[in-house]
Parts: structure tokens; C-alpha cells; sequence
């Protein structure tokens, strides 16, 4: 039987793996330009004599990343949904310099010069009506490091506590209010 002393050192070894393999998948993914939700990933795990308690944690954007957002045309088995309103073009400000996609000066375009702001701008717009047609692609980068750290735990501990996986997984992620 399993003590807590080792229920303990199991569930740090899940949270680890689950932290580590997530901000692999993030730079492999390229979804990682700011580092911001690199940096928020961080869990708790606590045993107790009869029970344990674990909680991720992330930027509220992560969710989105990690299950995607269907958009209008395009749909995704997901729970996030774009409806009437698409993304806030300046959220897209900082990624679009990051991503190196803004203007560095004027250019013209048919004999008529447009503003490297005015160009930016038309940028945003652009990607915000984008995404909001096209949704978020699901990118599942906490999801999957997430179950596959549940099956190598062992039996006993998932028996013991009588653990599912879609269970737990709602019990110990933080969900983003929409």
C-alpha cells in the first residue's frame, strides 16, 4: 500500500512531467513568441491520509491555446467558440512586432503611400477577422503531456483514489471565465 510519503513523491513526479513536457511542446509549437505562458505554467500537488489535491496553473489564454477556439467557418471539438465578436485587434500589437510582421517604415502600394501605423492597423484587423473565421487550431500542448503523465502513474495510486483521467483533469486545471 502506498504511503503518503510516496502518493506525495508521485504526484510531484506527475506535475514535473506535465510542466516540463507542456513548455517542450509550447517552444516546439512555436506558440511560445512572449514567453508569458511559458512562464505562468507551474502546478501544486498535496497529499494528504486520504486524499490529495492538484492544481495547474496558467495564463487564461492557455486554455485557448491547449483546447483551440472554433471560429465561424471553421469548427473545432472544442468548448470555445467565437459568436459576434471577433479578437481586440490590440491584443495582436505586440505579437505582430514579435512575429516580425509590422511595418518598419512607409511602403507603397499602386502609387499610393500608406502609413506604417495605418499598415499595422490594416494587420491586426486582418489577422483578428482571420482568427475570428478561422478559430484557434487546438494545439493540445498541456492535454497530451497531461495524459500521458496519468497512465505511467501507477495502478495502485489509481486505484486507490479512483482516479479518471477526464476527471482529474477537470479537477486540477483552472478553467479561464468566458
Amino acid at each position: 500500500m502506498l504511503d503518503k510519503s510516496e502518493v506525495q513523491k508521485q504526484l510531484d513526479k506527475f506535475k514535473a512531467y506535465v510542466i516540463s513536457e507542456s513548455r517542450k511542446n509550447l517552444t516546439n509549437l512555436k506558440k511560445n513568441s512572449s514567453k508569458k505562458l511559458y512562464n505562468s505554467l507551474r502546478g501544486e500537488a498535496k497529499a494528504m491520509p486520504n486524499s490529495f489535491s492538484m492544481d495547474f496553473f496558467m495564463e487564461d489564454y492557455g486554455h485557448f491555446q491547449d483546447k483551440g477556439v472554433s471560429g465561424i467557418v471553421k469548427k473545432y471539438d472544442t468548448p470555445y467558440n467565437y459568436t459576434t465578436k471577433m479578437p481586440p485587434t490590440r491584443s495582436l500589437d505586440k505579437w505582430i512586432v514579435r512575429k516580425g510582421i509590422a511595418p518598419k517604415q512607409n511602403g507603397k502600394f499602386t502609387g499610393r503611400t500608406i502609413s506604417a501605423v495605418g499598415f499595422k492597423k490594416s494587420i491586426q484587423f486582418l489577422i483578428a477577422r482571420k482568427i475570428f473565421l478561422h478559430g484557434i487550431k487546438p494545439s493540445l500542448f498541456f492535454t497530451k503531456p497531461f495524459e500521458a503523465a496519468y497512465k505511467k502513474l501507477p495502478s495502485e495510486l489509481v486505484d486507490k483514489f479512483g482516479l479518471d483521467a477526464l476527471e482529474l483533469f477537470d479537477m486540477t486545471i483552472q478553467q479561464p471565465k468566458i
